[in-house]
């Protein structure tokens, strides 16, 4: 064919109109192992996200041009920022998106388009390649296998893979990156190598593979995970992060053969942004350090504050990489707040502040039936003020009033809706279906059960919905969740880790067909899963964990809220943000403005790796020259391995951003040091004299040092006012030491300067609480030391009692914290308070059930007050403190007859003289305000003022600096050589000569999270004598960590594994305690997991108990028990590959496995 014929070759697909579709007990008595154990139930706005552009970026940072302004650097200007995350926040549609010329929409008949389907075109255009070559491979044609015009970034990002880049691609949640993704697998197809596509999560990777297929064929796609091989060596291969990661051990450090890392040409890393993720992201630093130049890189993330520094990182060590970012949404969104009566926009009209009908000033002013006046016009154009009445200086205070943590509290209480109230407000706004983040479990059923009687599908849905759970009854009877079908008929259900992962699919399918409206599901649901909505509502920006309750990131609330809107199907999604007792509209807006978190790397050696990069030659068998040379070639030197882990993406931000970051800190303490200079007392005196006359400056300079002379008595006075208050507090409160617990009152100034006043119910002093947390951290914590307060105080009174020290006490206090503080917060005590008696006999005493709760969790402390007598602290309390807490009374019920603390009358007369010295000092200050020189000399102090405030700013800039700096410390070669030394001393590895020994292979071939440790146990002959059931029990003990009992009702049984299974685990756990102190000689925490308290679970399970009668009064929930039957497969598959493993072992863990792998726990990955 002659270059006439080709040019004059009709174009591959007609150019499309810019339109977007939516992607879319007999058995048990028979066991003599299965005896159910009891166990106790206890009582569409614009986001501005952008970074500073990193100055050691090499690649030119390519973004939507035409979407992005300018904006101001001032650091002052924050709350005029607007979001990039998400378009128009203020409500209203925005028209003003530009497109290019090269961009208008095209009017064409799709007629011919829609009878084919997606590998239909892909197959043209490989026909096409292989007849005409790969020049026929550009943007447009990989566009033009979409039925829709490509978004601008997307174009880009494939322009830049065309090119030979690798890429990074930073964009919104939900904004079509995977676009990206699949342009690069068709080119690949296309040119008949092969792309591998990477995922965090195997629900992702199975969902990702049944997506490939549609677009290239059954035979065209493969998919590995832990558990699932299918049709491996396909040219699309979709595989979790720690398969890849393992592959590429094997070719660190290799020269590049002619036939490469399996013939791969491409790897996606989706969700890259989980480098930062604190047990997992070492994986994806190890993926790029290891990855073969040749080979692209396309990585997607999410939007994160430094994707930059990351193109810039993986530039520099894998090669040319280019960076694309995107701000805008597709479907833009609109954020909301809801109250108790009304669903409220979040933001004003600009999107710069937050909604004022959302202060808590009007808050406090609407439930109190009070009309704000600037929101009646008549009252405004009829008078401007009413002064003679107060009407209006009435409500002026009212609203400019500085509200207390108590009142806030109270405000935010009054307005938390019900769900039933929230979802109503979306029904009748036609903002469902949504996806409703609750952070727990047991909220999620809970809300299901709360509005399962309201009816969210009309009769045609209802019957389909009955339908389809009447097919999955049929195909998987065990998987049914009953407690959920009376919700999921009306259009409500959960979604959670609690559930078995086959009815979580299933109500994934429903949800997408529209049969389910609202899913209440836990935050994971956010991570990658393609279930877009049109609403998503939070409930909450803070959420509870082991060590207190802990407010979410702006990268979890911008994940969140990134699956509503469905491209093609809502012309803007909706964000709704719940009203609870901790966070309302302020906080919110805070969080949402704050701007999204850098990407940190999470480097960390384990065994794995170590053993990876430094084995050679093996121990087993006598190599042949083929295998020396293989040997030789994958060994490397101790320096060698320390380059590929200095690589890491720490120590690129150790070496570039911590040198900019120090530069900036030096700076900084150099103009701290030049303006504290300024404001010094010599300095503003030097000042005085130039600018003053003598005699001015003489009488103001006498007349402040006579004020600084008084100032010092003033303060000794009220210090010897407080040694007398001491005084009437100490003896007092030693009284209730014993007999009931007395209310107290609370007192003090918050940072704001507010007055807060909180009841409490007084529990005791905390160095008389004997063995307690509490106790010990006092004494052993500096931040609680009062050093020689006590002493100063004493000073110059040697008959005084030494007893006057400040001393820490704690109470519970009405807003269920605790507190700790010292006399010096004390306003009053009462006689009234709880009664120290049992409330039945036989029960514990009020004073010891609280002392039990004060004990029971780590309690996480802040410091809300501050003093030289000692500070006052919170923390907050439980759900077992809050009922404690609720009967504390309101001060207002308190009579002041009740109160106990009388003072002496040298106490008045010690508070008389304070007040007349204080007036001394204002009247001395006034004096000082009439002399001559005063307006020159407040010239002086006015800017002396000014220089604190800027020295304020200049340390607040310093702090954020020192901060960052922290997070982002080099680090991993410290950890390599520990757990290097671990290795050589178990006879794993020798580090010297690099021979690795069998328990080395076996370690190295191993995925888990302590290799070693896993491979000791799995190399123990001891294993030999069990049957595969009881195989599978000690495996599952070693795979249990984080999987936890959850006693709901009547639920309180497991199953108690054999004795043979408790003296395997006893065994083991005596060796596992010599390497914990192994790995603590070598400063190595890697954790080694032997919990056997679910062993009996899996080997019932693995014996044939059917689910029904393992679930029976279960004290576990469905999908726990099914991830740790999962976890045990995943172990017991591996055995059967693991080099020198006794071939007995091998048999059992294959029977084991193949018995356990049955519904509702097998998954089938297609």
């Amino acid at each position: 064919m002659n270059t006439l014929s080709i040019l004059s070759l009709p174009p591959l697909f007609p150019t499309t109109k810019h339109c977007q579709i939516s992607h879319c007990h007999s058995l048990a008595q028979s066991l003599p192992f299965c005896r159910p154990k009891s166990i106790l139930s206890p009582l569409s706005f614009r986001l501005s996200f952008k970074s500073r552009r990193s100055p050691f970026s090499s690649e030119p940072k390519l973004s939507d041009a035409d979407e992005e302004l300018e904006d101001d650097e001032d650091d002052d200007d924050d709350d005029y920022e607007a979001a990039d995350e998400y378009d128009d926040v203020s409500g209203e549609v925005s028209d003003d998106i530009q497109q290019s010329a090269d961009e208008v929409e095209i009017s064409v008949d799709f007629s011919n388009r829609r009878k084919e389907s997606t590998w239909q075109r892909v197959e043209r255009l490989c026909n096409l390649v292989r007849e005409f070559g790969q020049e026929m491979i550009d943007v447009d044609a990989l566009a033009d296998i979409h039925d829709f015009r490509i978004d601008k970034f997307q174009r880009i990002a494939i322009e830049a893979f065309l090119r030979g880049s690798s890429v990074v691609v930073s964009a919104p949640t939900s904004s079509g990156k995977t676009l990206i993704a699949e342009a690069a697998a068709v080119a690949t197809v296309a040119r008949g190598s092969r792309l591998f596509y990477t995922t965090p999560l195997k629900a992702l990777s199975n969902q990702k593979f049944r997506q490939f297929r549609e677009t290239f064929g059954d035979n065209n796609v493969g998919l590995l995970t832990g558990d699932s091989a299918v049709n491996k060596d396909a040219q699309v291969l979709v595989l979790t992060t720690e398969i890849l990661r393992n592959m590429l051990y094997n070719s660190v450090g290799m020269a590049s053969s002619g036939s490469g890392f399996f013939h791969v040409d491409v790897i996606v890393l989706d969700e890259v942004h989980y480098l930062s993720d604190i047990s997992r992201g070492t994986v994806w630093e190890e993926i790029v350090i290891y990855c073969p130049k040749e080979v692209q890189l396309i990585c997607l993330s999410a939007t994160v504050a430094n994707p930059d520094e990351l193109a810039g990182w993986i530039g520099q060590i894998h090669g040319k990489t280019e960076l694309v970012t995107s701000s805008w949404r597709p479907v833009p969104l609109t954020w909301h707040f809801s109250t108790k009566t009304s669903l409220l926009p979040l933001l004003n009209e600009k999107g710069t502040h937050m909604n004022r009908k959302l202060s808590l000033n009007y808050l406090q002013l609407s439930a109190s039936g009070v009309k704000s006046y600037r929101d009646d016009g008549s009252r405004r154009r009829n008078s401007r003020r009413r002064g003679r009445n107060g009407s209006l200086d009435g409500i002026v205070s009212m609203s400019e009033q500085p509200l207390s943590k108590n009142d806030k509290n109270m405000i935010r209480r009054s307005q938390v809706p019900q769900v039933v109230d929230t979802l109503w407000h979306l029904k009748a706004k036609d903002m469902l279906p949504a996806i409703w983040f609750i952070f727990n479990r047991r909220g999620c059923d809970a809300a299901v059960q709360y509005v399962e009687d309201c009816s969210l599908l009309d009769e045609c849905e209802m019957s389909e919905v009955e339908l389809a759970l009447k097919k999955f009854r049929l195909q998987y009877p065990d998987a049914v969740r009953e407690t959920a079908v009376k919700g999921l008929i009306r259009g409500v259900a959960a979604h959670h880790a609690g559930c078995l992962p086959l009815w979580k699919s299933f109500v994934e399918e429903l949800f997408q067909r529209g049969l389910v409206k609202v899913v209440f599901a836990t935050e994971t649901l956010a991570a990658g899963i393609n279930m877009p909505a049109r609403t998503a509502v939070i409930s909450s920006l803070s959420k509870r964990t082991s060590s207190g309750r802990i407010q979410l990131s702006p990268n979890e609330l911008l994940q969140m809220a990134g699956r509503a809107g469905r491209r093609g199907i809502d012309e803007r999604g909706h964000v709704v943000i719940v009203q609870t007792p901790y966070e309302g509209g302020e906080e919110c807006c805070e969080l949402l403005f704050s701007g999204v978190e850098p990407l940190v790397s999470q480097f960390t050696a384990s065994y794995g790796m170590v053993l990876n990069l430094l084995g050679g030659a093996k121990v087993t068998r006598r190599p042949n020259e083929s295998d020396q040379l293989n040997a030789l070639q994958g060994r490397r030197t101790l320096e060698e391995a320390r380059k590929l882990v200095e690589q890491s993406f720490g120590n690129y931000l150790g070496s570039n951003v911590m040198l900019a970051a120090k530069e900036e800190l030096a700076k900084i303490e150099k103009e701290i040091e030049a303006l504290t200079s300024e404001i010094s007392d010599d300095a503003i005196d030097r000042k005085s004299r130039k600018l003053l006359s003598e005699v001015a400056y003489k009488e103001i300079a006498d007349l402040q040092e006579e004020l600084r002379a008084e100032k010092r008595l003033r303060t000794e006075l009220r210090r010897r006012m407080e040694l007398k208050r001491f005084s009437a507090l100490k003896p007092l409160l030693k009284e209730f030491e014993n007999g009931h617990l007395p209310f107290i009152c609370l007192q003090y100034r918050d940072s704001e300067g507010v007055q807060n006043v909180v009841p409490a119910v007084y529990l005791g002093k905390v160095e008389l609480l004997d063995g307690s947390k509490l106790k010990k951290m006092v004494s052993a914590d500096d931040s609680f030391a009062m050093g020689s307060v006590g002493s100063e105080l004493n000073a110059g009174k040697p008959d005084t009692n030494q007893d006057v020290e400040p001393t820490y006490y704690v109470a519970l206090g009405s807003d269920n914290s605790w507190y700790l503080f010292t006399e010096k917060w004390i306003k009053t005590v009462y006689r009234t308070g709880f009664p120290d008696v049992a409330l039945t006999q036989g029960d514990a005493l009020p004073r010891e059930i609280m002392r039990t709760l004060l004990d029971k969790e780590e309690l996480q402390w802040e410091k809300v007050a501050d003093s030289e007598l000692g500070g006052l602290w919170y923390a907050e309390g439980s759900l077992e403190t809050w009922s404690w807490s609720l009967n504390v009374p309101v001060l207002s019920s308190l009579s002041e007859s009740d109160e106990v603390l009388h003072m002496s009358e040298e106490y008045d007369e010690s508070v008389e003289h304070y007040r007349e010295q204080r007036n001394k000092v204002a009247r001395l200050k006034k004096k000082i305000a009439r002399t001559e020189g005063f307006r020159e000399y407040k010239k002086i102090l006015d800017m002396a003022r000014f220089t604190e405030e800027k020295i304020k700013r200049l340390k607040a800039r310093s702090n954020h600096l020192t901060n960052r700096m922290e997070r982002i410390e080099p680090s991993g070669w410290k950890e390599f050589v520990q757990i290097s030394n671990v290795i050589h001393e178990t006879r794993a590895l020798d580090i010297n000569t690099h021979v690795i020994f069998p328990l080395g292979e076996t370690a190295a071939a191993i995925r888990g999270e302590n290799e070693l440790w896993l491979a000791m146990v799995l190399r123990n002959k001891i294993l030999l004598e069990l049957k595969p059931a009881q195989l599978a029990a000690v495996c599952a003990s070693l795979v249990s960590e984080g999987i936890k009992v959850r006693v709901w009702k009547n639920n309180n049984y497991i199953y108690e594994p054999s004795s043979t299974v408790l003296n395997v685990i006893g065994l083991l756990d005596e060796q596992r305690n010599s390497f914990l102190q192994l790995e603590e000689k070598h400063g190595v925490e890697i954790p080694c997991c032997l919990d056997g308290q679910f062993s009996g679970m899996v080997e019932a399970w693995a014996s044939g108990l059917s689910w029904r009668e393992l679930m029976m009064d279960c004290a576990m929930d469905e999908g726990d028990l099914a991830r740790l039957l999962r976890r045990t497969i995943d172990l017991l598959a591996q055995i059967p590959k693991l080099p020198d493993i006794d071939p007995l072992l091998q048999n059992n863990a294959t029977t084991a496995s193949d018995v356990m792998d049955r519904p509702p726990i097998s998954e089938l990955a297609g």
